[in-house]
């Protein structure tokens, strides 16, 4: 079905799935009960729903915002609709790595234990733009930011999961690992987007083998079409067309809440959709090589200050 985009991406292909034998068994009631989990993004659209998916696990779910007025607003709803009580709320702005150090080390400093982070957050912007250490924005949020921060985090996070959230447009884009700040070509907000998820799925068996001495398992997984604020800002005509068959927000982030919560944790390294792991390419010309996937590991250990 995923082949057919439509079949696969919408509505219509989870309805499908759920109905078939051997539809993965939800995680138990109360499984995340006295457990902490880092959302970033969450003041919107897969973020909030990812939060509340936790929350009713029963987790403690940290979110994590840019606008701090608006998360706090969030925040509120989300107590009041669920009477959640363990919701904190930090502000961020994961582009910023120098920021993001700074949000690592205080939190770390109060939580000493995480059973996994969810980075969710996300970045379309119309044209090409840098972060303030002067990578591609896209880069920066999707990948550097995500990668800094966990790397700053292993300490808590030990023996805890990461889940990063890509998307299906990533089919499209081969690894450019020749390119990786976008500064060839016409730039387009589409394909500087679908870019950066493809690096999210190409690097992660190789931050999984680089955080399995500290117990982290690495998961990407996308989550369908779904009528997410960013669909409705960015793609106006897109979301025009599909609008009837696009996923909620819950359904979109149903396999984030379900990889951070399920037991046993899912191998690592691995790319989910549906609560199922699927090809991470689909065509040859997009499929890396591995020198490219090597260069490309070499760009992300000097840009995130890996240190090999």
């Amino acid at each position: 079905m995923d082949r057919s985009l439509v079949l696969g991406y919408t509505t219509i292909g989870l309805a499908v799935r759920r109905a078939l034998p051997g539809w993965p068994a939800d995680p138990l009631p109360r499984s995340l009960a006295d457990r902490h989990v880092l959302v970033t993004g969450a003041s919107s659209g897969l973020g909030i729903a990812t939060v509340e998916g936790l929350v009713d696990l029963g987790a403690t779910v940290h979110m994590l915002v840019r606008d701090e007025a608006k998360g706090a607003r969030v925040l509120d709803e989300i107590s009041a609709s669920r009477s959640a009580a363990g919701l904190r709320l930090w502000r961020c702005d994961v582009g910023d790595l120098d920021d993001v150090r700074r949000f690592a080390a205080d939190f770390a400093a109060e939580v000493p234990s995480l059973h996994a982070v969810v980075h969710n957050a996300g970045a379309m912007p119309p044209e090409r733009a840098e972060s303030p250490q002067g990578h591609e924005l896209s880069m920066a949020v999707h990948v550097l930011g995500p990668v800094v921060m966990t790397e700053a985090l292993r300490g808590p996070l030990a023996g805890g999961r990461v889940v990063l959230v890509s998307s299906g447009g990533m089919y499209g884009q081969p690894l450019r690992a020749d390119d990786p700040e976008y500064r060839k070509g016409d730039y387009s907000p589409t394909t500087s987007y679908a870019r950066s998820k493809r690096w999210q799925v190409e690097m992660a068996p190789l931050l999984g083998e680089r955080w399995a001495p500290d117990g982290i398992t690495v998961a990407v997984m996308h989550p369908g079409w779904a009528d997410t604020p960013g669909v409705q800002e960015s793609l106006p005509r897109f979301r025009s067309i599909t609008r009837p068959v696009l996923r909620d927000d819950a359904q979109g982030a149903d396999t984030s809440v379900w990889l951070a919560a399920v037991e046993p944790a899912p191998p690592t390294g691995r790319f989910w959709h549906d609560r199922v792991e699927r090809p991470t390419s689909l065509l040859p010309s997009t499929r890396p090589s591995g020198d490219v996937r090597a260069k490309a590991w070499a760009w992300l250990q000097d840009a995130a200050g890996l240190g090999g």
